[in-house]
């Protein structure tokens, strides 16, 4: 198998080991002449700096470039394309991509991918790797992929672009919000490096998760936050529920502050009984994107 794989930063050079361990001939495309030829050389791989060349002689196409400029590429090779090539993409929302995608590409079969990992993992293997079909010719391309993913170990969840997004408000969305609020809130106290010196699992957790987010891709957050439709809503309320317990501490409401807490405990222990494995499913989700975080 001849693969395409458009973008050379971190993932794109991961994919292009990863498929290349497997057997199949890579051919990367990226922008960087002088980036191009180092990896030429220490993965042995074709490049080239010519994203349409690369197309025209893929068997399948895998597109790692980032999300703003993800639009600008489909367009760019979209002429290129044709029937019995699969189009794959690994952005992390799904939704806008994957019209994108069928704006633009008409012959060639398409199939949004999230593989909810980051470039340091090790394989696919015990990792969630989501795939998002949209109709019959793509969830068959979807249950293919599925098939050889799982023979590699991996974690695979079939569902719609619409479905990924609203999990990825829960899951990407709303740890990264949380994480550049409490970042800021860190960085303007006067004693924060001080008090990581003192800090226990709680906190160390805290802090890892607020300088892991604001130092991640800023193009990648930015449209995390700005391009999955429904978290808005789910930030919102994050703050309404914030809101209340700082109003409970405020009037040093005790009481008030244990019965929140008490109930929160019975909404879990009812959630772990009554969802086992789905929520044992999701929460590994969440685990194995942290990785990526």
């Amino acid at each position: 198998m001849r693969i395409a794989i458009l973008g050379a930063g971190k993932m794109g050079i991961w994919f292009a080991k990863f498929y290349k361990e497997k057997g199949d001939t890579i051919i990367l495309a990226g922008r960087s002449a002088e980036k191009l030829a180092k990896l030429k050389e220490e993965l042995q791989i074709e490049t080239t700096l010519n994203f349409q060349e690369a197309v025209q002689k893929a068997d399948n196409i895998l597109i790692c470039t980032s999300i703003s400029s993800f639009e600008e590429v489909i367009k760019k090779i979209a002429p290129f394309t044709h029937k019995g090539q699969t189009i794959m993409d690994i952005c992390s929302i799904k939704e806008h991509p994957v019209n994108i995608m069928h704006q633009h590409i008409k012959d060639a079969t398409i199939l949004g991918t999230h593989p909810v990992f980051g470039p340091g993992s090790n394989g696919v293997e015990h990792k969630a790797y989501v795939l998002t079909p949209t109709n019959l010719q793509e969830e068959t391309a979807a249950e293919q992929h599925k098939q050889w993913l799982e023979k590699e170990g991996a974690n695979v969840f079939i569902m719609t672009p619409k479905k990924h997004d609203d999990l990825m408000s829960i899951i990407l969305g709303l740890p990264h919000f949380i994480g550049l609020i409490v970042c800021e809130t860190l960085l303007e106290q006067k004693d924060y490096t001080e008090s990581k010196k003192l800090a226990g699992t709680t906190y160390r957790m805290l802090f890892t998760l607020a300088e892991a987010t604001a130092q991640e891709t800023p193009d990648l957050y930015a449209n995390v936050q700005t391009k999955l439709s429904d978290l808005g809503k789910i930030e919102e309320l994050f703050i309404q529920n914030a809101q209340t317990m700082l109003d409970l501490m405020k009037n040093k409401d005790t009481i008030g502050i244990m019965t929140r807490m008490e109930r929160l405990q019975t909404k879990l222990a009812k959630m772990d009984k009554d969802y086992g494995k789905s929520y044992e499913t999701m929460y590994k989700m969440l685990q194995s994107t942290e990785e990526q975080s």
